[in-house]
């Protein structure tokens, strides 16, 4: 499989490239600078031999692998995106390198004593004995998902290296903007031209998905009436105190910090508030389609019962759907799945089959008609300093991708017979 130096020196290439998105612009990519690593990935697909490389206007990037059967097989694809969230920072990304890992804290930055440790992240324990990725403390690390892009460029040219190897027609896409909920929206799926895809977009080795979040935002204005406080009584109206109520009105423990597996949430990300007017933006999640409705409902009623209470028009909410489950459209082809799943147990890896607590692109392009499950990329802590990819698990995602291309130009009839 590929030699494990050159997946990190691929990996250090991407990540050190600065390709934060931005929620609040209306451009595509949200950022001028997500052009830089767009801009060298394609260059590097025409290197390594890919054809029909593109880049569009938008920098949405697509490639092809030919066949090298003389039988008809689907055509396939898998799909990452390079833009990393703007929840951290993203710039001066300086990787470390942890070889043979000890199972022990790890000190990040010793300046401003930021240590990655086992007490808390448990899940480190796993890779003991591995080399890891980590940040330096001070930035995000960006595996979610320059991970995942390593590895189809990777799995690539691996297939690119071994004709010897059988596949049909392989399509890869990168896309911006993902962090943003909007990677999938320029995608253009007839001109992708797969039968069905995968992201690389995942976490732990082994995971393996097909269901998301219904997923939705809300911006809740709040609109206050500002007077000098001296002479306030009766005129003041504090946007602040009304955006209190708002908040303590929703349910406590539906928050991302008291749920798991299925359970859904209220998420307050951002408050921007004066007196005159106070603005709360939450994100909205629920796998199950009722429950998320619901949710959106609450939001709204809540608005219209502090309008009642202060006899005023002074909350006003805004909801948009961003994504939603892609079981409903995963399901009828569920042998999208079983190949996946295949393709680990034949590279001696565990299937983590479970519901993903957020989006992916292939939630989005699953109702585009484009059926894509998720499959793990290996990074943990996503967004945040203490994020770590080993590059172990980066070794096998790229053995799973090479397997789903095997299986893909074999007989199916299995794998559609075994259909859940």
């Amino acid at each position: 499989m590929i030699e494990k130096q050159h997946i990190i020196d691929r990996f250090k290439s991407y990540v050190t490239i600065d390709t934060e998105s931005d929620p609040n612009s209306d451009t595509t990519p949200s950022t001028e600078k997500q052009w830089d690593l767009a801009n060298k990935l394609a260059e590097e697909l025409k290197e390594i031999g890919m054809e029909d490389v593109s880049i569009d206007e938008n920098a949405y990037i697509m490639a092809t692998l030919p066949s090298n059967v003389p039988h008809d097989v689907p055509v396939i694809g898998f799909v990452s995106h390079f833009d990393t969230s703007p929840d951290f920072t993203g710039a001066n990304v300086k990787p470390q390198i942890i070889e043979n890992y000890d199972g022990k804290d790890i000190v990040l930055n010793k300046e401003q004593d930021i240590v990655l440790s086992p007490d808390y992240f448990e899940d480190l324990l796993l890779y003991k004995g591995q080399t890891l990725i980590t940040t330096d403390g001070t930035t995000l690390l960006g595996a979610d998902d320059k991970a995942g892009i390593t590895e189809i460029v990777s799995a690539m040219e691996y297939l690119i290296n071994h004709p010897e190897i059988k596949h049909g027609k392989i399509r890869v896409g990168f896309t911006p903007d993902e962090e943003i909920g909007r990677g999938a929206h320029k995608f253009d799926v007839e001109k992708f031209g797969a039968e069905w895809a995968y992201t690389m977009d995942g976490s732990q080795v082994g995971e393996l998905e097909y269901e998301n979040f219904n997923a939705a935002g809300a911006v809740v204005t709040i609109k206050g009436k500002i007077v000098h406080p001296g002479y306030a009584k009766g005129k003041m109206v504090n946007s602040m105190y009304i955006a209190t109520d708002f908040i303590n009105s929703l349910p406590r423990l539906e928050t991302p910090e008291h749920t798991e597996g299925r359970e859904g949430f209220f998420h307050l990300h951002n408050i921007k508030g004066s007196v005159d007017e106070t603005q709360l933006q939450y994100i909205i999640r629920d796998h199950d389609r009722g429950h998320f409705e619901a949710r959106k409902e609450m939001i709204q009623k809540l608005a219209d019962d502090l309008n009642e209470q202060f006899e005023t028009e002074a909350v006003s909410v805004e909801i948009k759907d961003q994504y939603f489950n892609m079981r409903e459209k995963v399901e009828p082809v569920m042998h999208i799945v079983n190949i996946a799943e295949e393709a680990m147990l034949q590279a001696n890896i565990k299937p983590l089959i479970k519901p993903i607590r957020g989006g992916t692109d292939g939630s989005q392009l699953s109702f585009m008609g484009l059926p894509c499950p998720n499959i793990f990329a290996g990074g943990h802590n996503f967004h945040g300093r203490y994020e770590y990819v080993p590059v172990e698990s980066m070794i096998k995602a790229v053995e799973v991708i090479v397997n789903i291309a095997k299986i893909t130009a074999e007989d199916l009839t299995k794998f559609k017979t075994e259909a859940k």
